[in-house]
């Protein structure tokens, strides 16, 4: 396995007609979270974040158009005497977790990012304010006779479970405090992960005496957390960034964030437009795409008021809730891997693909 990626801000800075994808691995590659855009001088023309190539990913763009099509044209900057606590203040104030530095002619001469500036300046890392909780009721019928004396979460994919898997992704973007929503086989899962130490987590056991959706058994939370809450279901294999997950749903103020996969469908007929009885254009089997659930989400400690106590709920319904009492969603397109684990053929994929994109 290799080492810890350096950070250096040279790695961030791409050119102006570099394509969305070379951003994307800018941004994965330099570990800072973010890729400059300058010209050949080294001036800033923009700033290009996660989230802005996903939300231009729900605007319609494609990742081999030009980067310049999703940057932020007017980046907030700070300039070289700018004080540590200075930057640090601009970036709690604004919901940065980068600050590009430029000199007099708006050249890019450094970057500095939260994490640094918390351990420089205040000493120690931040203190993560989000809880995990990860729903694992289900009783996976149509993955029998597998599931018949494992939950369908504890199923071998590569050399371990699908929820070690999942528990060490989201551990691995810095979330320690997790929650897990069991019912069926529930002793499985407690017996194999305990209280979490093992694994470098906390992890609290949220037990359903009666299934209660994908929603339901945020009733039985202890408490609110100070931050956000990650929820996910326990069927789920992806490589997601967790971190610009939660770092998005931030930044966009939002009650709540899901989490959504784009799905296409080939329809088996040709599609006829027409205007009354004229003929206009005729598609041979177009293909649509849709947006469709990914079955992750990020929801604030308020939206725990709109779950019902010990009753069956479910995450679409508290998206509703939350939208006739006037509070803003938004959706988060997940660019990388992501698969759905409901039935045999999906588990016979996922464990081929485990070889490809996650084993070391």
């Amino acid at each position: 396995m290799s080492g810890p990626k350096i950070k250096k801000f040279e790695n961030t800075l791409i050119a102006p007609t570099a394509t969305i994808l070379e951003a994307i691995r800018c941004i994965d590659d330099a570990a800072l979270q973010v890729a400059l855009v300058v010209d050949a001088d080294r001036k800033l023309l923009g700033t290009v974040t996660d989230g802005d190539v996903r939300r231009g990913i729900l605007a319609g763009v494609r990742l081999e158009d030009a980067v310049t099509r999703v940057m932020n044209q007017k980046p907030t900057t700070v300039a070289a005497q700018t004080s540590r606590a200075e930057m640090l203040a601009i970036m709690d104030v604004k919901k940065f977790n980068q600050l590009p530095i430029v000199d007099e002619q708006h050249r890019v001469i450094g970057l500095e990012w939260r994490d640094h500036l918390v351990q420089t300046t205040v000493g120690a890392a931040i203190q993560d304010d989000v809880w995990v909780v990860l729903m694992l009721g289900g009783q996976g019928t149509r993955l029998h006779p597998l599931t018949e004396n494992t939950p369908k979460p504890m199923l071998d994919i590569g050399d371990k479970p699908l929820l070690e898997t999942i528990v060490r992704t989201i551990s691995g973007h810095g979330f320690r405090k997790f929650f897990f929503a069991v019912n069926y086989k529930a002793d499985v899962i407690r017996n194999y992960f305990g209280n979490g130490e093992k694994f470098g987590v906390q992890i609290e056991y949220l037990l359903e005496k009666e299934r209660l959706g994908t929603a339901g058994a945020l009733s039985l939370l202890p408490g609110k957390p100070a931050g956000p809450m990650l929820v996910m279901n326990g069927d789920i294999l992806t490589n997601s960034n967790f971190a610009h997950l939660v770092e998005f749903h931030r930044q966009n103020k939002a009650h709540a964030t899901m989490c959504v996969r784009e799905y296409q469908h080939q329809l088996p007929y040709g599609v006829v437009q027409n205007s009354g009885t004229r003929l206009e254009s005729f598609v041979e089997k177009p293909n649509q795409s849709f947006f469709v659930n990914a079955g992750i989400y990020v929801i604030d400690p308020e939206a725990l008021d709109f779950v019902p106590q010990g009753q069956y709920f479910d995450m679409p319904q508290l998206f509703d809730a939350l939208a006739k009492a006037g509070h803003e969603s938004a959706v988060f397109p997940i660019r990388e891997y992501w698969l759905d684990i409901g039935r045999h053929d999906d588990l016979e994929r996922a464990r081929e693909d485990y070889r490809k994109v996650f084993a070391v």
